[in-house]
């Protein structure tokens, strides 16, 4: 959130906003509200720049799911996820000495952020993201070998925000976007 003046409400962020977006088109799909609510509830939040305004454009959807954590921890071996599968809110992921390789670029993301935490020792890791996401590695620590990531402005607006955070021992963390489009 952004600091505000004392005495005014506080206002929104950019991950707050998204996430409002992101509840709205659920619903939609969802069949809980129209297509005229949707693009009414749309203009709200977009506009929105108080929380008690997003609270306000969000207060007829049905609650909101919990948020989904899976963890996929192996001491040795691989962990290897790729092709269709559905990616959690939060994944985190653990290895002491196996190499690691997550493939996002035909999974299904259901949220607007995606939190990937890593706690690797040694081997190698690799992530592909789809073409239109954005990528903030701002929380990873990196020990021995550094992180090998180009950033890049995305495709088309309104792709997953992947964070990824965590610590890596002595391996390498590869992270690319993927050279497909979406469909």
């Amino acid at each position: 959130m952004t600091p505000s003046p004392e005495g005014s409400p506080p206002l929104i962020g950019e991950d707050d906003r998204d996430t409002a977006v992101q509840r709205l088109r659920n619903a939609y799909a969802e069949g809980h509200i129209s297509h005229e609510e949707l693009d009414e509830g749309l203009h709200r939040v977009l506009t929105a720049r108080a929380r008690s305004e997003l609270v306000s454009a969000l207060a007829a959807l049905p609650p909101e799911q919990p948020a989904t954590t899976s963890t996929i921890a192996v001491a040795g071996g691989r962990i290897k996820r790729g092709g269709v599968w559905r990616v959690p809110r939060i994944l985190k992921v653990e290895s002491a000495f196996g190499r690691v390789r997550l493939d996002l670029s035909r999974a299904i993301i259901d949220h607007a952020v995606v939190d990937i935490e890593l706690q690797l020792g040694t081997g190698r890791a690799k992530i592909t993201v789809p073409r239109d996401a954005v990528v903030d590695v701002e929380g990873l620590q990196t020990g021995w070998k550094d992180l090998r990531y180009k950033a890049r402005p995305p495709s088309r607006p309104g792709g997953p925000k992947i964070r990824i955070s965590g610590a890596m021992g002595f391996g390498r963390l590869k992270i690319s976007h993927s050279r497909r489009g979406l469909y």
